[in-house]
């Protein structure tokens, strides 16, 4: 008698697959760390303006004076 044997052999492809896995999420975490240090060291120039400006226009108007502390509402 001849048998009829067919199932799936995934029990051979498990650490392939595990390989491919780990691989996926390595390169998913190098790509957001390597963007994220990126944007650290080269920000938009529009943000760097924009807190250039803000900065320009915070500081006080006497700038000859020692302000030891100043108080706006």
């Amino acid at each position: 008698m001849k048998r009829k044997t067919t199932f799936l052999a995934i029990g051979g492809y498990q650490p392939f697959l595990f390989c491919i896995g780990m691989y996926c999420v390595a390169l998913c975490f190098s790509i957001f760390i390597c963007s994220a240090i990126f944007h650290v060291l080269n920000p938009k120039t529009s943000i760097v303006r924009k807190s250039e400006v803000a900065a320009q226009t915070a500081a006080p108007a006497s700038a000859g004076k020692q302000v030891l502390l100043t108080v706006t509402k």
